[in-house]
């Protein structure tokens, strides 16, 4: 297969008006973010965290949430938890519904206690799960499905039970290239389609099986077709409102094809936290209605 080197983009029609909608979002401070295990390609112990670049970086990512008029609610980080500021990964929440995560690797295993905690302490009901899975690492919500990934960190066990307890349709994808192993990392919501605007996504072919690839294909034929390069500086660990798309500022193809698009690109530096694998998206939970 040839992947693009360049995204590939399709004009919006003229009716399209990308339009925000105030976001609700759960973060966690990086008091005790550091790289001392490696479970992921990008993490190495050998390459330190700088903490306070990393906790000015950051805050810069919830400010400019907060300037953009959304909420940010803070979870109290742990001590011997480092990849916790990670909060996508604590669970999914639709519709005041959390299916909440069960991490595949041990040195996570706790967070994911301690993110089904505070979501029920904030009157929402989780489901604890029995299979495998790492929260909004691999579940999408989109207004009429959830794109669900596997392959590396979420079993498609968890796929069937998160439909149930979200009661919303599934879609499995197959992810098959272990520096994208999430499902955050290999593509982005630009729109989720619950305003006025149909559901749109950017996304790099070349993380996906061929089957997935088909999938994709059909269901957003219209979708922004992320470059390698972009992808690998975790351009699509994105997080959009509807009209503004914050994301790595290294990811500048992917900024422009998002602006050609109708979208506001919002760049931000999220380096030190590469060094775990993570970005924007990663640092940021959703609340979905």
């Amino acid at each position: 297969m040839t992947v693009l080197d360049t995204p590939t983009l399709a004009t919006p029609a003229p009716s399209v008006v990308r339009s925000a909608r105030t976001r609700h979002y759960l973060m966690c401070e990086p008091s005790h973010f550091e790289v001392v295990y490696a479970i992921n390609p990008w993490m190495d112990p050998r390459n330190p965290v700088d903490p306070e670049r990393a906790r000015l970086q950051w805050e810069v990512l919830r400010n400019t949430y907060l300037s953009l008029g959304h909420r940010v609610d803070l979870i109290d980080p742990m001590a011997g938890q480092p990849d916790m500021v990670f909060a996508a990964n604590g669970g999914i929440v639709v519709g005041g519904r959390a299916y909440g995560a069960r991490f595949r690797f041990a040195e996570r295993a706790a967070e994911g206690e301690a993110y089904g905690a505070w979501l029920a302490q904030e009157g929402i009901a989780v489901t604890a799960p029995v299979h495998t899975n790492e929260g909004e690492g691999d579940f999408l919500a989109l207004g009429s499905m959830i794109l669900a990934g596997t392959g590396f960190r979420t079993s498609l066990e968890a796929h069937i039970e998160a439909a149930a307890v979200l009661d919303r349709p599934v879609v499995s994808l197959e992810l098959v290239d272990p520096r994208f192993y999430h499902l955050d990392v290999a593509i982005a919501v630009l729109d989720d389609g619950n305003g006025s605007a149909p559901a749109d996504i950017a996304y790099y072919p070349g993380a996906f099986s061929r089957h997935s690839q088909r999938t994709l294909r059909d269901l957003f034929p219209d979708a922004i077709l992320c470059s390698e390069a972009d992808a690998r500086v975790l351009g699509l660990n994105a997080v959009s409102d509807g009209q503004h798309v914050v994301l790595p500022a290294a990811a500048t193809s992917l900024a422009a094809a998002v602006r050609d698009r109708g979208y506001t690109p919002v760049p931000v530096d999220l380096g030190e936290f590469m060094k775990s694998g993570g970005s924007v998206k990663c640092c940021t939970m959703e609340m979905h209605r």
